[in-house]
């Protein structure tokens, strides 16, 4: 008896240990992508990798907290990402490290409101007094509060592009005293969400993945929508890309042809982005 206990103690430690090595080994057979970066692509893309994962499960995806463009693009020089998510054109400095940039959608750049704000529509003119501070209070009412990015962040240098009054209008705001400030896209629209009357920089991709009731304005009385930056009638616009080094891995360079895929490209068209071309069709 004690000898048929003693065995069968045997063949179960034996299977426990099968199944360690089992676990073991699957784990290190699925490979791990590490992706990060613009705050601005982070919705889209976690219903990219969960569509990817599905069809792929022999990779893990670890989409990790938003670094910005900048900390995406060191990253992935230094080998501590495998996919950086930009929302910006790299710089002269940038450009040395011999990165891969495959475009792969470009969204609405929108200025977006409180709810508490009556306002649908906003001027370049009237953009440049609400930065400058010679417009404190909304037509309807209220004090206009203005949501400031960092003076580095992808944003404010996109804003700085409008014309030449309104990046000076830019220095006039991030100069003043006593602004609000948002390090990330994710915080700038926990504030704006909060703050009756404020406003601020944001995406159409980025509202309506994350799901915040903010309102994106009209520009000049253009709907700031897929279609009219597909059109040309939108003229404001946010250039996204995945940055990774020259040597992909197998795994990484699947999950890019995804998002260019046909599937890839119905997730990004009905986020609020228009696939960059030559994204696959079929």
């Amino acid at each position: 008896m004690q000898r048929n206990s003693t065995s069968l103690l045997g063949a179960t430690q034996l299977l426990v240990v099968c199944i360690i090595l089992s676990l073991y080994g699957s784990a290190h057979a699925a490979e791990t992508i590490k992706i990060s970066g613009t705050g601005t692509g982070i919705g889209t893309m976690k219903l990219l990798i969960a569509a990817f994962e599905k069809r792929n499960p022999g990779v893990a995806m670890k989409l990790m907290p938003n670094v910005g463009s900048g900390g995406a693009i060191k990253a992935v020089a230094e080998g501590a990402l495998d996919i950086g998510l930009n929302g910006r054109p790299l710089n002269a400095e940038e450009l040395k490290l011999g990165l891969l940039v495959t475009d792969y959608a470009r969204t609405p750049f929108v200025f977006a409101v409180n709810r508490t704000v009556k306002t649908k529509n906003i001027t370049s003119a009237e953009l440049v007094r609400i930065y400058t501070g010679e417009m404190p209070a909304w037509p309807e009412g209220g004090q206009v509060r203005v949501v400031l990015r960092p003076a580095s962040d992808a944003d404010t240098l996109l804003a700085r592009t409008i014309s030449p009054v309104m990046n000076a209008a830019v220095d006039a705001a991030l100069a003043r005293e006593g602004m609000l400030m948002a390090p990330t896209n994710q915080e700038c629209h926990d504030m704006l969400e909060h703050m009756p009357g404020s406003i601020g920089f944001s995406s159409l991709t980025q509202i309506l993945t994350e799901k915040h009731p903010l309102k994106a304005l009209r520009y000049n009385g253009v709907e700031p929508s897929v279609s009219n930056i597909a059109n040309g009638r939108y003229p404001l616009v946010k250039s996204l890309s995945l940055v990774t080094t020259p040597d992909l891995s197998p795994a990484t360079r699947r999950f890019i042809e995804f998002v260019r895929s046909a599937e890839g490209r119905r997730i990004l068209e009905r986020t609020g982005n228009l696939p960059a071309p030559g994204a696959s069709g079929k």
